[in-house]
């Protein structure tokens, strides 16, 4: 597997920079690692499964503009890798709100649900690959440390199992090919949710 016209690796490199330095003291939530490795981790998913040189790069910046310091670096990520990316990314940003406040999270993620079947094909890989890769540690974590995982989230294992449950619908209705990212997204939705409910 991988792209099918080969990766632009000098385009490539620059993104990696631009994202590793941008990211480079931050962290994610759960069992704390780099955050960069995060999204190198998504991109090469996103190579791993034919996207392009624009979505492997998007994927190394897709929430970039979630952040304040980020939302300054639009004409950056224009001029750097193009128009393509930046709207991609844009597709794959949530709006920004407070993320401590179940209601304004549950509000933020039924927006972005019911937004994903306008959503471009390459912004829909760039996602499923993001959240795809999201749950993955989400049951990681849970097999390593059990329910103490679900204290590194201001929301309830309720909440989130029903918004990868309905990302998990969306995918299969909006994205068109990739069987085999959304079988997998489907198996650890049922994991998620055995979790859940234990």
């Amino acid at each position: 597997m991988g792209l099918k016209n080969g990766l632009d690796t000098n385009k490539y490199k620059k993104a990696l920079d631009f994202a590793y330095n941008f990211y480079q003291k931050k962290y994610r939530k759960g069992q704390k690692f780099p955050y960069f490795t995060y999204l190198s981790s998504v991109s090469n998913l996103i190579i791993e499964n034919n996207g392009s040189t624009d979505e492997a790069i998007a994927g190394l910046i897709h929430d970039i503009l979630e952040n304040e310091n980020g939302i300054k670096k639009q004409s950056v990520i224009k001029n750097k890798f193009g128009v393509r990316v930046l709207n991609i990314v844009k597709q794959c940003s949530n709006a920004q709100v407070d993320f401590n406040n179940n209601d304004d999270w549950l509000k933020n993620k039924k927006e972005f649900l019911d937004n994903m079947q306008k959503k471009s094909q390459s912004s829909l890989l760039v996602c499923i690959c993001d959240k795809l890769h999201s749950l993955n540690c989400i049951i990681y974590d849970y097999n390593k440390i059990g329910k103490k995982l679900w204290k590194n989230y201001y929301i309830s294992p309720e909440n989130i199992n029903w918004y990868y449950r309905n990302l998990c619908k969306n995918f299969k209705r909006s994205l068109k090919n990739h069987k085999n990212l959304k079988d997998k997204f489907q198996r650890n939705v049922n994991e998620l949710e055995y979790f859940c409910k234990k």
